[in-house]
């Protein structure tokens, strides 16, 4: 399974994928002053709730739009799901050819939600 994180200003919704299937979602509030221990535990409690296996994880993708909570998601993924995360920004490979002036400025979260149309 694959776990997806997208950090936006206000909220971060994150889920499960088993293939192409959402199996599991949930929306939290972004709060830059939660520390990686706290969003990692925030995580590990709604996989208990879900009954997942943190073991059944095989990667953990993110996109975000707040920079400054890159360290702290980093952090509590690589303690807690004991992965190395994967974020989507400039210069990640998704088959979309972004034509406008500089690519760099797209933000993921549209170049993700691009990704995820197309695939419907």
């Amino acid at each position: 399974m694959i776990m997806a994180i997208d950090v936006g200003n206000t909220s971060t919704t994150f889920g499960i994928f088993n293939g192409d299937e959402l199996k599991y979602h949930w929306r939290i509030s972004t709060n830059y002053q939660r520390t990686s221990d706290e969003t990692g535990l925030i995580f590990l409690s709604y996989f208990q709730h879900a009954n997942v296996d943190v073991k059944q994880i095989k990667d953990v993708i993110i996109c975000t739009v707040v920079p400054t909570f890159t360290h702290t998601l980093t952090n509590a993924v690589k303690k807690y799901l004991l992965k190395e995360p994967i974020f989507v920004g400039p210069g990640t490979k998704t088959g979309i050819n972004i034509k406008y002036e500089d690519p760099r400025e797209v933000g993921s979260d549209k170049i993700v939600n691009a990704v995820g149309a197309i695939k419907l």
